[in-house]
């Protein structure tokens, strides 16, 4: 079969932009869809092609015609869930293919691609489902595979059976298509330091459920790490990129599994930098993993503090407080790491809120913060919680950088402090 898979192109909209002319976080990194690459991987008995429309935004057209794929398969985030609609119009005009979605968004909220667009729906971990569902599409065989539903047009509502996400679903054997986005591998930097970087996934899923997050159902609430030996292979495979980002939720959730890492990472006589998502109590919990990890290349770290005071957190179900916050931050601080710190601005923020997001930031000396808003994405907890004061109800504003529930403070005046936040931040910021 002949297999085109689709990253969708930059689609987000802007109300601080639209409404007030004021400029919002601009894209500062690019990288390649992983996501993609992983599914590739395995399917090697068929032609795959990789087709990025974030760095070929008119190039969907010339490959239908040029590919004449059989399959068309489409990732999406929340924000991009109404351009993958179009697009997926655009390929039933063009050709005959099956046209399947699948992503965060597909996951969370599957019953938004129930369209006339799409035939089928894969949810959660998609590397092992959506082979099953090739095959079963070459074959003709009319199956029921767990984790995929198949479109009724919108005409009822979708049924599926449940996939038990487990370590099978990984797929450890088979590698990322890295190869496949070779004409767009110059354009996955990092704008602002100049630095080439490649994604590799050591773990998948988090168990943590945090009210805001849609990771937590991409996996069940399991976490499931990689083969070591398959780790290894895949930043080999990168031999040409000097910078790894371990695109994992949680990449030190399984500290034994990071320590056995972090020593084949040095016995493989690997010499990278790397950027990783932990948390703060894993950090206070493991300062030495994390010593360990800066002796073999580790740069960065991302931490989600995402609020500063013990009461926003437990709104969040974020299963930590601000007191181990800030005791991880003065460890990595002495360990020598870059933090890369998430915060989440609530709408319902007032003047001071702002001032001391503000004032945290900088007596705690974050090197990159990074201001998303907080933004009840379709099938989180948090969406339910809030579903009947949400305002704006256009995917293509769910970015987290605008707010679809109403804001506290006069809307112009929330985004200029916003924006501000924003331009302090990335203005002293070192990675």
């Amino acid at each position: 079969m002949r297999i085109l898979l689709v990253n969708p192109p930059n689609c987000g909209r802007s109300i601080p932009e639209e409404r007030y002319g004021i400029t919002s976080l601009k894209q500062i990194f690019r990288g390649e869809p992983l996501a993609l690459e992983t599914l590739a991987g395995n399917l090697v008995e068929h032609v795959v092609q990789i087709l990025d429309l974030k760095v070929d935004p008119e190039g969907l057209q010339h490959h239908l015609a040029s590919f004449n794929p059989d399959l068309v398969g489409f990732t999406a985030m929340t924000c991009e869930a109404n351009t993958v609609i179009k697009l997926a119009r655009e390929v039933r005009q063009s050709c005959v293919a099956h046209i399947v979605v699948g992503g965060t968004h597909a996951s969370t909220d599957p019953e938004f691609f129930n369209t006339e667009e799409i035939d089928w729906i894969v949810i959660g971990l998609g590397k092992q489902s959506l082979l099953e569902l090739v095959n079963a599409l070459e074959a003709g065989d009319d199956i029921a595979i767990p984790g995929v539903a198949h479109s009724s047009k919108g005409q009822k509502p979708l049924s599926w059976l449940p996939r038990k996400f487990n370590y099978d679903d990984l797929v450890n054997s088979a590698a990322p298509r890295y190869d496949l986005v070779a004409d767009y591998r110059s354009q996955y930097t990092l704008e602002s330091l100049g630095l080439k970087m490649g994604l590799v996934s050591s773990a998948l899923g988090c168990p943590y459920d945090c009210n805001f997050c849609c990771i937590y159902p991409l996996t069940g609430g399991r976490y499931l790490t990689a083969d070591i030996e398959t780790v290894i292979r895949d930043i080999k495979t990168l031999e040409q990129t000097p910078v790894i980002r371990l695109v994992d939720a949680n990449s030190f959730g399984n500290p034994a599994h990071a320590w056995k890492l972090a020593d084949a990472i040095e016995t493989a006589e690997i010499e990278k930098q790397y950027l990783a998502d932990v948390r703060s109590d894993m950090v206070v919990r493991h300062p030495q993993l994390l010593k360990r990890w800066k002796e073999i290349g580790l740069r960065a770290v991302v931490i989600g503090f995402e609020e500063i005071d013990d009461s926003s957190l437990s709104q969040m179900n974020k299963e930590n407080n601000a007191a181990t916050n800030r005791e991880a931050i003065a460890i990595l601080h002495q360990i020598g790491l870059t933090i890369v710190g998430d915060f989440i601005i609530s709408p319902d923020y007032t003047e001071q809120q702002f001032d001391r997001l503000n004032d945290f930031v900088t007596a705690q000396a974050i090197d990159l913060p990074m201001h998303t808003v907080l933004t009840p994405l379709p099938g989180t907890r948090l969406h339910q919680q809030l579903q009947h004061q949400i305002k704006i109800h256009d995917l293509d504003y769910y970015t987290l950088t605008n707010a679809v529930l109403p804001t506290r403070l006069n809307e112009e005046l929330f985004y200029q402090r916003y924006a501000s936040l924003l331009h302090q931040g990335h203005s002293n910021a070192k990675v």
